[in-house]
């Protein structure tokens, strides 16, 4: 009998691994509704029933396929008046990086599971940020969700719709428009 050493991967874990890559580039490419399982499974060099069997159906491997760590900087020692530039910076960098964030958003503009998954990760990744920079906790959420409409504004243009000349506007021409005003809605004090 063959055992396997402690700490190594098994088989099954390869197999996830490899659906859910395959996932992420098919929903990304596809979107939710045209992309299939038969298609993902192919993609994976697995059969169909091993999707199933992870996943359970399309809905439930969309959810493990689009966890999303937007790995936010930390922003506690930075003075305050550089929140806006280094947020907008940040997105910026994991949208020209991660395609799964583009086909999340592509999906969350057309599906109520992705937009809703958007709205997660957002709430619970942004959220936290703008409590620990905002004069009022409590404002948080509404901030959060001003920053991200600022941000999620600038990627479907740039990025899914590619309307000119947001575009092929220059990194640094997006962060100065954008920052001041990513700034403003985490920062300022209440209107």
């Amino acid at each position: 009998m063959t055992t396997k050493a402690p700490g190594s991967p098994r088989r099954s874990d390869a197999t996830k691994a490899a659906i859910l890559e395959a996932a992420r580039e098919r929903f990304a490419a596809d979107g939710y509704e045209r992309a299939t399982i038969r298609a993902i499974a192919r993609d994976a060099n697995i059969d169909p029933s091993m999707v199933m069997r992870y996943y359970g159906n399309k809905e439930g491997l969309f959810a493990a396929a689009s966890v999303i760590d937007l790995r936010l900087p930390a922003l506690g020692a930075l003075p305050g008046k550089h929140v806006g530039a280094v947020l907008v910076a940040h997105f910026l960098d994991r949208w020209e990086e991660d395609d799964v964030l583009t086909g999340l958003l592509r999906v969350g503009v057309t599906n109520e599971a992705g937009a809703e998954r958007m709205r997660a990760v957002f709430a619970e990744q942004l959220g936290p940020i703008a409590a620990g920079v905002c004069p009022d906790p409590a404002d948080a959420p509404r901030r959060a969700a001003l920053a991200a409409s600022q941000i999620l504004g600038m990627a479907l243009a740039r990025y899914v719709l590619r309307i000119a000349p947001a575009a092929s506007m220059p990194r640094d021409e997006v962060i100065a428009w954008l920052a001041p005003t990513v700034q403003r809605y985490l920062t300022a004090e209440r209107p």
